[in-house]
């Protein structure tokens, strides 16, 4: 364990001289304090302390990123941005993911002498494969429990999100089913309420797959939205297996590392992994972290799905950020443990057959969800044709045939086009 270490790269911004403020972040986070204390032997130093491993020089701006920082040390005025790399002793925190957090994410956002700091990757020594478990479905038992293979799966979301009773939300989920969807879950914000109550809701809901199924021969995979204090969280888990269900959903940021722990060792379903409240972690860019990193804590933790965006989104985040979000979590960790198995990204956020072409351009992959709330339910043609227009939209995309003349022999998919092409325009 000694010569096991956590390797985290940061983009800092500083008024100093970047390798005092590398230092600094270093020091601050294992042996350092602002003056020498009893014990603080050099060898003990030189077991526990954080290294600067690599510092690469970029721009100088005229103005900090954010408040609080000292003034520059130069007489230019200006503050100096770099990415650096700083590796931490394993023997500092073990395989402790909370313990991990505090380390890479802790106080040093506090620090005076940076004036920006964000955290762009993590490597973590194979030791934390061996303490967490991962995905316990991932994208292969994703689609064996959806029925899905060689294409996406094709979801969307019930909306509106709150108001809907039991009985009506069941109905949709019925005509959705009946149109061939593959995927249907619960809205963030849809958790159990007084108008909804979840066991109730995964009653009505769960008969309106069954009843469905028994007409299409298959049955939808609906994510009924589980988030609440553990033990609630653990009995509406159950509720839901019950009930015959075949995936849970959580908000990973309200349940936090140690509800998502408990739930995994609990859990007999897919977990799908609602990243909602992630843009306070990362809309500004000198702040926070980025989806790379962010998304193998959860992984490590055992999500099988996790939502990434999508392109041309209705939010804020840009179509670069997608892809290497998308292409973060198809990586396989630790030269293919099953701690670090690939987990199936959840594409969302305004998505209709448009952006098909140039998702699968960008990542080359068909293992994703695609979800389209308006781009299937708001079709001319009615859920139905939403879907086929989809379906239509991925295999055009993949043919590399242009979705335009793909339309020609696919009405659904010349429907779609007509209603949702001109958007943004």
């Amino acid at each position: 364990m000694i010569d096991s270490r956590v390797v985290a790269t940061y983009l800092i911004e500083t008024p100093l001289p970047v390798e005092q403020a590398a230092e600094a972040l270093a020091g601050e986070q294992s042996t350092g304090t602002f003056v020498s204390v009893p014990g603080e032997t050099q060898a003990l130093k030189e077991r526990f302390r954080a290294r600067v491993e690599r510092i690469e020089l970029l721009e100088e701006v005229d103005a900090p990123s954010l408040p609080g920082a000292k003034a520059p040390s130069s007489g230019s005025g200006r503050y100096r941005r770099a990415k650096v790399t700083v590796s931490f002793p394993l023997e500092n925190m073990g395989t402790n993911l909370p313990a991990l957090f505090s380390t890479v994410l802790g106080n040093l956002f506090e620090l005076r002498e940076l004036s920006g700091l964000r955290l762009l990757d993590i490597d973590l020594p194979r030791a934390f494969a061996e303490r967490y478990p991962g995905p316990q479905f991932g994208i292969e038992g994703t689609r064996r429990l959806a029925g899905v293979t060689g294409r996406p799966i094709v979801g969307t979301i019930i909306k509106p999100s709150v108001g809907l009773s039991p009985e009506e939300t069941a109905e949709i989920v019925y005509r959705l089913a009946l149109a061939g969807i593959d995927f249907i879950k619960d809205d963030e914000l849809m958790a159990s309420p007084p108008h909804s109550p979840l066991e109730r809701r995964v009653e009505k809901v769960m008969e309106a797959v069954d009843r469905a199924a028994q007409k299409t021969g298959r049955k939808v995979m609906f994510a009924f939205n589980i988030t609440d204090e553990p033990d609630a969280m653990l009995r509406h888990h159950d509720a839901v297996v019950a009930a015959g269900g075949t995936c849970v959903m959580v908000s990973l940021n309200s349940v936090g590392f140690a509800g998502l722990s408990l739930l995994r060792r609990h859990c007999r379903l897919p977990i799908h992994g609602h990243r909602n409240g992630w843009g306070m972690l990362t809309r500004y860019p000198q702040l926070g972290l980025e989806f790379t990193a962010y998304q193998k804590f959860w992984r490590l933790l055992g999500v099988d799905q996790i939502h990434v965006n999508g392109l041309q989104n209705k939010f804020f985040e840009s179509d670069e950020s997608v892809v290497r979000s998308i292409t973060a979590c198809l990586e396989p960790l630790f030269d293919g443990h099953a701690a670090g198995a690939p987990v199936m990204p959840v594409v969302s956020s305004g998505q209709w057959g448009g952006q098909a072409p140039e998702t699968y351009a960008r990542t080359g992959t068909v293992d994703l969800m695609y979800l389209a709330g308006g781009g299937i339910m708001a079709h001319p043609g009615g859920p139905e044709a939403g879907v086929r227009a989809i379906r239509q939209a991925w295999e055009a995309a993949v043919l590399g045939i242009p979705l335009e003349e793909y339309a020609r022999e696919h009405p659904e998919l010349r429907q779609s086009i007509e209603k949702f092409g001109k958007k943004g325009e």
